[in-house]
């Protein structure tokens, strides 16, 4: 073969010219295509969701309220909450129940009555589960959004859960502690920056090769504002119909000038949020990745 071609070389200068162009660009062609085709496959949508009223639909802080004597908290304990103290307020009414008689079991017992949000786990269970990673991000805590996702069979769906932590001491009494102490963001309490834990979970996927075509926060109350401010134009946030968040949002651009970049859908139930985000697993743009994926905070003002 080798002989032949060089042979052939000598013979026929020019048509080999033309052998050799068209043989660099098979492959060239071959290249891109190959490369195309794995940044796609590394390209996911992630699905980012808060879990009070929006998961769930109930908040499973107040809905253990009916497990306190009388079933109501005394107002001197509620006296204890500011806006940004929520996190200190829950951990004295954890100890109030648990001086009152209230177990662990009666504790997790009463979580497990809270239903999902209609049609929730058809959209959780729907989209193409390879193509998709699912985070929470909540000011609930940990032993309460864990216990609720395993009662309702889904906590293996989702990649993260990122909100309090707390635990039961050996006495059965639960507490809970801050997830982090921040002082960057007025858009968020004391405890919890959702936009910050979103960018730095995009952040950190990206290191590890795994980016996201299209990011879809879903929520309802005004800390999503935050991390909805982060998103461009391919994302989309999905404020819930009827709670604050909906609208929040023309009231901060009205009164702050703080614009959405992403697209506006609001929702009533999980077929909607479904319905809107199916499309974006069959967008041909998925391969174009906007860079710096999200807007930095100077961009939100």
């Amino acid at each position: 073969m080798i002989g032949f071609c060089a042979k052939f070389r000598a013979s026929f200068p020019d048509l080999w010219k033309i052998y050799r162009i068209g043989s660099v660009k098979s492959l060239l062609s071959i290249t891109q295509r190959d490369i195309q085709m794995a940044d796609k496959k590394d390209n996911k949508i992630l699905l980012a969701l808060d879990f009070d009223h929006t998961i769930i639909d109930n908040n499973c802080d107040t809905y253990i309220y009916k497990l306190a004597p009388g079933h109501k908290i005394p107002d001197d304990l509620k006296s204890l909450y500011r806006r940004d103290g929520w996190t200190h307020y829950m951990g004295e009414v954890f100890k109030y129940l648990h001086q009152n008689g209230v177990t662990k079991e009666k504790l997790l017992s009463c979580l497990s009555e809270i239903q999902l949000t209609d049609s929730m786990r058809e959209l959780l269970t729907s989209v193409p589960r390879d193509a998709t990673e699912f985070i929470v991000i909540s000011d609930a805590n940990s032993v309460f959004i864990n216990h609720i996702l395993k009662n309702v069979g889904l906590r293996d769906l989702f990649h993260e859960v990122f909100t309090n932590p707390a635990e039961f001491d050996e006495d059965g009494c639960l507490h809970i502690e801050m997830y982090h102490h921040q002082d960057w963001c007025k858009l968020s309490t004391k405890n919890l920056c959702k936009g910050s834990i979103l960018a730095n979970y995009v952040k950190s996927r990206g290191e590890e090769n795994i980016n996201f075509s299209t990011i879809a926060y879903v929520g309802d109350g005004t800390n999503d504002f935050c991390p909805s401010l982060y998103l461009r134009e391919c994302d989309v946030v999905f404020p819930r119909c009827g709670y604050n968040l909906l609208n929040y949002i023309p009231k901060m651009e009205a009164e702050k000038g703080m614009k959405l970049a992403a697209d506006v859908c609001p929702w009533d139930s999980g077929k909607d949020i479904l319905e809107r985000l199916l499309p974006c697993y069959d967008d041909p743009t998925l391969s174009h990745l906007p860079h710096p994926r999200l807007r930095s905070p100077s961009q939100r003002d």
